[in-house]
């Protein structure tokens, strides 16, 4: 599955591995990510795309607030991904 702005995707390397994240950009060899809890909308994770695996979930409208993106991904990790 293609990433795009919104997406949920799983790190798959670094500290952060087997995290997951929404995309909030992209560019051509980056994805900027944020968890709402360590990584904040604030500061974003500037991450390589290779090192993400997007999921079959997209978010659509705008991600304002941190406790939005910390509720998000919470169903999210429940559910198993």
């Amino acid at each position: 599955m293609k990433i795009v702005k919104g997406s949920i995707v799983r790190a798959n390397a670094g500290r952060d591995k087997n995290g997951f994240f929404i995309v909030l950009d992209i560019d051509s060899q980056y994805a900027y990510i944020a968890d709402g809890k360590r990584r904040r909308l604030e500061h974003p994770k500037k991450k390589k795309l290779i090192h993400i695996n997007a999921t079959n979930t997209v978010i659509e409208g705008s991600l304002k607030t941190n406790p939005q993106i910390k509720k998000i991904l919470s169903k999210f990790v429940k559910d198993g991904g």
